[in-house]
């Protein structure tokens, strides 16, 4: 049997496209394993899935100064000795990353093992986990077209979506919020791990919202507020096997701008305002991410150096009056079968 490995971790967003290619790899008979950090949320996401897991040691390298810049640098040659040692006893046919530093010691790893490698960039502009792993693959697959300019050997595929998010139930998103049918449904989402910003926002403007939109707000881990008490907003921590019931009821959607949740608006036509994380808090990657769907048509963007409950108030109402356009641009952006195509590369490379 054909045997893949799967790698990426450190944040949902390296993770859950790998899921998402999961069940085409089975019907084409390949034996799935994964190697992640043993700390990451990769581990329990993967195990639900029945697949074998592989922890190794790895490290982040930053760009700005941290003590653990000294100490990361072990970890990841660490991880490289288990990768190494760990690919060798598996011998896979392949291995499929889709980024994030767990996977640079797993790359490394295999090229000493002179396996083959694709690669897979969710950003406009690479990361440097993958940044440092491109010259060692042998296939590089890309989300947006522009990232075509910064690696021009790269194949332009987009960002395979899990079948799950396409498959969501209103009325099991009604029972699980607790709405009716008579107010329009305002979807807020700050990430796996919550906006302080977006949510402080939201709270602010709830007197307002709430005459309008039945609200279901993802506030992340230890943020909701239990002094907050509306009949039309319902907050959790995070959503997870809910989130597609959840956004079949949504009629719009806030949500940072990472490319996982902007190709899920887009596959599912639901009109959003992307809040991208600043530059100050990250690369500035979302924010290219959002500024490529707001030239398409397909997104609302608020700066989050803008980001007020007033400024915020205006963006939401904005998008509310004008979602018709939102859905018909998404409309004609067909994204096609990219799992398909993405597939059809790991069938051609083993």
């Amino acid at each position: 049997m054909k045997k893949i490995i799967l790698t990426g971790g450190g944040t949902a967003g390296h993770v859950t496209p790998n899921i998402a290619l999961v069940p085409r790899l089975k019907a084409l008979g390949w034996q799935i394993e994964y190697i992640g950090s043993r700390d990451g949320i990769e581990q329990r996401l993967i195990t639900e899935l029945g697949i074998a897991f592989h922890g190794i040691a790895s490290g982040k390298l930053r760009r700005y100064l941290n003590i653990q810049n000294f100490t990361d640098p072990f970890k990841i040659i660490k991880g490289i000795f288990e990768a190494y040692f760990l690919l060798k006893k598996i011998r896979p046919d392949l291995i499929f990353s889709k980024g994030g530093f767990v996977t640079v010691p797993v790359i490394l790893g295999a090229w000493l093992n002179r396996i083959r490698i694709i690669i897979h960039e969710s950003d406009l502009t690479p990361g440097l986990a993958n940044k440092i792993s491109i010259p060692f693959a042998n296939k590089i697959c890309v989300t947006f077209p522009e990232t075509l300019q910064y690696i021009p050997t790269a194949i332009f595929t987009g960002l395979p979506i899990r079948k799950e998010i396409l498959q969501g139930d209103r009325d099991r998103g009604l029972r699980f919020c607790e709405f009716n049918q008579e107010l329009p449904v305002l979807l807020v989402i700050g990430g796996s791990s919550g906006s302080e910003k977006i949510n402080l926002a939201v709270h602010k403007i709830l007197d307002k919202l709430t005459t309008k939109f039945q609200i279901i707000h993802g506030c992340g881990k230890g943020n909701t507020d239990p002094n907050i008490n509306y009949s039309n907003y319902k907050q959790v921590e995070y959503l997870g096997v809910e989130l597609p019931d959840v956004l079949a009821i949504a009629d719009i959607v806030i949500s940072r701008a990472g490319a996982n949740s902007i190709f899920e608006f887009l596959a599912l036509k639901k009109p959003h305002l992307l809040i991208p994380l600043s530059k100050a808090a990250s690369r500035g990657d979302q924010i290219l991410n959002a500024r490529s769907f707001a030239k398409m048509g397909y997104s609302a963007v608020l700066l989050e150096e803008n980001l007020n409950s007033e400024s915020l108030l205006v963006a939401i109402n904005n998008l509310f009056t004008q979602r018709q356009q939102y859905i018909e641009a998404m409309t004609g952006g067909e994204i096609g079968d990219i799992i398909g195509c993405i597939t059809q590369l790991i069938e051609q490379g083993s």
